[in-house]
């Protein structure tokens, strides 16, 4: 293969003008195992009344600025390596989509080497094909007594489809930070932060104004992720800079697997940070729940 075909976009056979990132970028990007090294947690939760809802995609494609379309979804290991912490401190996790429709994962990035992530894939297989529908979640009424202690909503491109216009998503993430809940998300998952400035009351602030995150960086999305053939195309539209524009103040410049907690909302800069996150959200919670019963 010459280096020009290695750097090119490969064609979803399944869509036109639709495409895969370029082999080059998946060899730089993706790698058969993560750095999951253990998830240990001697005081793991028992009691059963907290958990988690994790909001994921159920689009696959996401339109570029060229009208071409990236085949993606959730990155898989920004989803299953925090769910592996999650899970082993002891939260059950509910999976929605916004209408109920599977899950959609850009399954050219999962680590067929990693035992920790294909077992939790495994494990919750069952509930991403077939996800609880969001808006009847929300539709059966969130109270201060409801048991989601957090939010999770993972990275990969697809989350910029439809997650960040949703008024059920900032209705759910506006219950969130009412009721001292945790949000958690990683790599393009804050572009659900978005979500938080639809439909809000008439003359209330943006929840997340003055909030300080770690994100997936524009200068990546408008530069070596075109170049190497990652994405087929400019983007409609940039994470960092529409966050920005709300009052959230982006730390990070590069990707180096960093993390950042803001009073209740928790993020990471990249996949490089899925082992990291999930290590800082169980760690949290389990405080958390120690204390608030």
């Amino acid at each position: 293969m010459s280096k020009s075909a290695d750097l090119a976009p490969v064609p979803d056979q399944a869509e036109d003008n639709a495409w895969f990132p370029s082999p080059f970028s998946l060899s730089q990007y993706t790698a058969p195992k993560t750095d999951f090294d253990g998830a240990d947690y001697p005081n793991a939760y028992t009691s059963g009344k907290w958990k988690i809802l994790l909001i994921a995609t159920q689009e696959r494609y996401l339109k570029m600025a060229g009208g071409e379309f990236f085949s993606t979804g959730n990155h898989p290991v920004e989803m299953l390596l925090p769910m592996v912490h999650l899970d082993a401190a002891g939260f059950d996790i509910d999976i929605a989509t916004i209408s109920g429709d599977p899950v959609k994962l850009e399954m050219w990035a999962f680590p067929k080497e990693d035992e920790a992530v294909k077992g939790i894939y495994e494990k919750y297989k069952a509930k991403m094909r077939s996800p609880l529908n969001l808006q009847e979640v929300w539709g059966n009424g969130f109270t201060k007594d409801s048991p989601y202690i957090g939010v999770f909503i993972p990275g990969g491109h697809g989350v910029l489809n439809s997650v960040p216009g949703s008024v059920t998503v900032g209705n759910i993430l506006r219950w969130a930070h009412e009721n001292e809940r945790y949000y958690i998300s990683l790599c393009h998952g804050p572009a659900s932060m978005l979500a938080a400035d639809v439909g809000k009351p008439e003359g209330s602030k943006f929840i997340y104004e003055g909030y300080k995150i770690v994100v997936f960086p524009d200068s990546l999305d408008s530069g070596a992720n075109i170049e190497i053939g990652y994405i087929p195309g400019k983007m409609e539209w940039l994470v960092g800079e529409r966050l920005r524009e709300l009052g959230i103040e982006t730390l990070n410049e590069g990707i180096t697997g960093a993390t950042h907690q803001d009073r209740y909302v928790l993020t990471g800069d990249s996949p490089l940070a899925s082992n990291n996150l999930g290590k800082l959200a169980a760690k949290v919670l389990l405080e958390d729940v120690a204390t608030r019963g």
